[in-house]
């Protein structure tokens, strides 16, 4: 028998991902159905992405890139930073990465040891808990609250370090699976209170581009010795392209450089060509968004009527976190009785937050108009609303 090890023992199931495949295997037998399960753009990358992938491929050598990305990639994210943000930063501070995933890895293993501390919101995205118990760290949950609009504060914050202290700290804006955005004085406030208790501050941006009549605001702006953590693959609509960045400290940069050289050497030569022309992409990227906030629309407009309205505030990106304790003490059979009955594939809470996610669950509207109107009229006849 084939032992497994600690570390692999100790990371749950992605139900996102688990949902998809049953999903998938539904739709191979012929059903038909709607796809609310992943946060994944249904919108296809922009037309220059595939034409500058296109391109490289032509000349027919697709080589290795420096560890720490191509440099023409870097100085445009760089540049991006001021121009939209009106925040200085180095292109040698830009560190490209194969998605997101990397740089949470990277991040976690240039800051922690064995066995540190690191607070995590929860709600939130499963890959932190599972990334940070594979390497032998430890997250700590900060419980979100109703009353702060389940955005981390600085006063949770100082509350989880006094419980227990803390080696760094993690938030994300625009959240998943809420969509909620940290404001900009309490994010000024959540980086000051970080700086005085001494803590590596980690901020999740990847839904940066995606938001609704709010702003979002880089934590750069208030800690330049934020680890900053970001990707193409949503607002630009690249998940398979698995390309993705990081804005880290100079003092971090060798350190992550080494560490690159030996997980996965380079980001996909491709994928980052593909990724300079995204960033030059913005209107037609705004479009896609543009179909998000009507998506958004339909379901707040449709939900309350449904039994499902108690929503976390939907602030950006492209979730609504339900509150389904009206309906079922049981969010993982309730989403298999979805998927099974009435062909809506979405995801339990319990992926977000073990302790309380057995009464939420996650609907992702970042499919198509045609594809949420159908999810409001199955579920409406599956809940007899």
């Amino acid at each position: 028998m084939i032992p497994t090890s600690r570390r692999a023992a100790a990371v749950a199931p992605f139900l996102a991902m688990d949902v998809m495949t049953a999903a998938a295997a539904k739709a191979r037998r012929g059903e038909d159905v709607v796809r609310m399960e992943v946060g994944q753009p249904s919108a296809p990358a922009p037309r220059a992405v595939i034409a500058a992938a296109h391109a490289a491929l032509e000349l027919g050598r697709v080589p290795y890139t420096e560890a720490l990305g191509m440099p023409a990639l870097r100085a445009r994210i760089a540049r991006d930073y001021h121009e939209r943000h009106g925040v200085a930063v180095a292109p040698e501070r830009v560190v490209i990465t194969t998605g997101s995933s990397a740089g949470f890895i990277l991040a976690f293993l240039s800051l922690f040891d064995a066995g540190a501390r690191v607070g995590v919101p929860q709600p939130g995205y499963p890959a932190y808990r599972n990334i940070l118990a594979a390497l032998d760290l430890v997250p700590v949950p900060m419980r979100l609250r109703a009353a702060d609009r389940f955005a981390p504060t600085a006063d949770l914050l100082r509350a989880t370090h006094a419980a227990g202290p803390l080696a760094g700290v993690l938030v994300m804006s625009p959240a998943n699976p809420s969509g909620t955005v940290i404001g900009p004085e309490p994010l000024r406030d959540l980086c000051a209170a970080a700086r005085l208790l001494g803590l590596p501050f980690i901020s999740d941006e990847i839904y940066h581009g995606l938001s609704y009549g709010v702003p979002t605001t880089t934590a750069l702006r208030f800690e330049p010795e934020a680890i900053v953590i970001n990707s193409f693959s949503k607002y630009h609509c690249m998940t398979g392209w698995r390309v993705g960045w990081m804005v880290v400290p100079d003092a971090l940069v060798r350190p992550i450089e080494r560490l690159a050289q030996h997980l996965y050497i380079a980001a996909p030569y491709l994928s980052q060509v593909a990724a300079l022309a995204a960033l030059d992409a913005t209107e037609e990227l705004d479009a896609v968004r543009d179909g998000y906030a009507k998506n958004r629309a339909i379901l707040l407009d449709a939900f309350p009527g449904l039994g499902l309205g108690r929503t976390h505030p939907v602030d950006g990106a492209f979730y609504l976190y339900a509150d389904v304790s009206n309906l079922t003490d049981d969010a993982s059979a309730f989403c298999r009785r979805m998927l099974d009955e009435a062909g809506v594939a979405t995801t339990p809470g319990l992926d977000f937050d073990q302790d309380q996610g057995h009464h939420h669950v996650r609907f992702s509207f970042a499919g198509s108009e045609a594809a949420c109107r159908e999810a409001v009229a199955r579920l409406r006849n599956w809940l007899g609303s």
